[in-house]
């Protein structure tokens, strides 16, 4: 799981039981331990451990900006003081994560200690003047199944916020002349997001080959780890060349600072390498390393985004929307020439040749089946939005290199957001239900979230707790 870190702020107001306050605040803290939460506390800024005072806030602030945390908690231990809420959250720009236990019966007299609802209406207004985009976890017990799963789903939102702010990506070579498609506008990616490029030319990656077979020794170790996995129907000089450029775009990710790759897969690279990449991509995606085909930078935006929505638990795969199903009124094959990781695979691979080309260095193996979320980060004419929805994973005619048949709810709905855009035949796919998470980290990024199925609402509801 990747690492995050929440700056835990709890919260109180003077004219409600601040021993009360100080209770939840502890058991709060004891319940994110148990959950193995990283969380930065406030006990040495105050002696109740609580924020409600200007000076504090500023403490506070300081202390989580020194430990770079990734999401501010809120937790009401009773009504809680809105505007140093609000103030803190303006002075760290993360996920804001609002919450607090929920109220006990009132007292025989009819005493109420916290009011800790009253109090969430008063911070959600405040932080809403405030500009602040904030994520409520509905007011329920802490050992509620529904506090784990809503700290857990912002963690991970957390993730994607995290992971969006601080893309930088490798590019190897042009986009294909053909693929007008996967054009995208650097400048803009820049300015609107901070999504870095560092493009290289093709020389540069034929001279890492090169540079990764002289030295030999994280070449044989691929070779053995393909041969272990894989069933290889390619030349002992072919897999040489396949581990080769895994060594070599890997080391290249680390030169340039990249956290994901875009290849311009064909035709260049063959008549330098006699092999096609998939492979090669393939063994980088098993790492957690996404590359993506046809210099498809938007793709590498996705995949990174869906990655970190399943907090690195498993991998995701790159695809073709291609054709519908023939038997299937509502499936689809989801295909590649190869670069899907091994651990998607639902049988052995095999190293071979792809369906469209006449080198080899592609890997054929129809995915696991299963519910699946599809995801595509993707913009033109200055808007950028994030398609997502589910299929599952059904059977289908054989195919050759990775691939995939779903079935969707309505493949005429999705198949006109593709067409209309603005999206193309790419997307993400992953083995977990990242909708929900993908939706709400949305509103701390600026893009637009754009479900291809009319579950809007059922989204809202389970991020709500229901």
């Amino acid at each position: 799981m990747d690492k995050i870190k929440l700056g835990f702020a709890p919260t109180r107001r003077s004219i409600f039981s601040a021993p009360d306050a100080v209770k939840y605040r502890r058991l709060t803290a004891e319940r994110l331990r148990q959950l193995r939460i990283e969380f930065v506390d406030i006990t040495d800024i105050n002696d109740e451990g609580l924020l409600y005072q200007d000076e504090d806030m500023h403490r506070i602030a300081e202390k989580f900006k020194k430990e770079k945390v990734d999401g501010l908690f809120l937790p009401h231990c009773n009504f809680g003081t809105e505007y140093e809420c609000a103030r803190l959250a303006k002075e760290l720009n993360v996920p804001v994560l609002l919450w607090g236990p929920l109220d006990e019966r009132p007292e025989a007299d009819g005493t109420r200690l916290r009011d800790t609802q009253c109090g969430l209406f008063a911070t959600g207004k405040v932080l809403r003047r405030f500009g602040i985009p904030f994520t409520y976890m509905t007011n329920c017990r802490l050992n509620d199944p529904v506090f784990e799963r809503g700290i857990r789903d912002f963690m991970a939102v957390c993730n994607v916020v995290k992971t969006f702010r601080n893309i930088r990506i490798l590019q190897i070579s042009t986009r294909p002349f053909d693929f007008w498609t996967t054009m995208c506008n650097e400048g803009e990616l820049l300015e609107k997001f901070n999504i870095q490029l560092a493009p290289i030319p093709m020389p540069e990656l034929t001279d890492a080959v090169k540079k990764a077979v002289q030295d030999k020794t994280e070449v044989d170790e691929v070779m053995q780890y393909c041969r272990a996995n894989m069933e290889i129907l390619i030349k002992d000089s072919e897999l040489q060349n396949v581990a080769a450029l895994k060594v070599a775009m890997k080391r290249l990710a680390g030169k340039y600072g990249c956290q994901a790759i875009a290849i311009q897969c064909w035709n260049q690279l063959q008549s330098e390498l006699g092999i096609m990449p998939c492979a090669a991509n393939a063994l980088l995606n098993e790492e957690g390393i996404p590359v993506v085909c046809e210099t498809d930078i938007h793709g590498a935006v996705t995949a990174l985004l869906v990655e970190a929505a399943g907090m690195g638990e498993m991998r995701s795969f790159f695809a073709d929307w291609t054709i519908r199903h023939p038997d299937v009124a509502n499936g689809e094959l989801l295909q590649h020439c190869g670069p899907w990781p091994l651990s998607v695979a639902g049988e052995k691979a095999k190293l071979t040749y792809p369906l469209a080309f006449d080198y080899p260095g592609s890997i054929t193996a129809e995915a696991k089946h299963g519910e699946v979320s599809l995801v595509r980060f993707d913009g033109d004419n200055g808007a950028y939005s994030l398609l997502l929805g589910n299929a599952r994973g059904i059977d289908g005619p054989k195919g050759m290199g990775t691939y995939l048949w779903v079935e969707v709810d309505n493949i005429k709905r999705l198949e006109a957001k593709l067409v209309e855009g603005p999206y193309i035949h790419h997307c993400v796919g992953i083995h977990k239900n990242v909708v929900p998470v993908l939706y709400e980290a949305c509103k701390y990024i600026g893009v637009q979230p754009d479900l291809f199925d009319p579950v809007e609402e059922e989204v809202k509801a389970y991020l709500r707790g229901e």
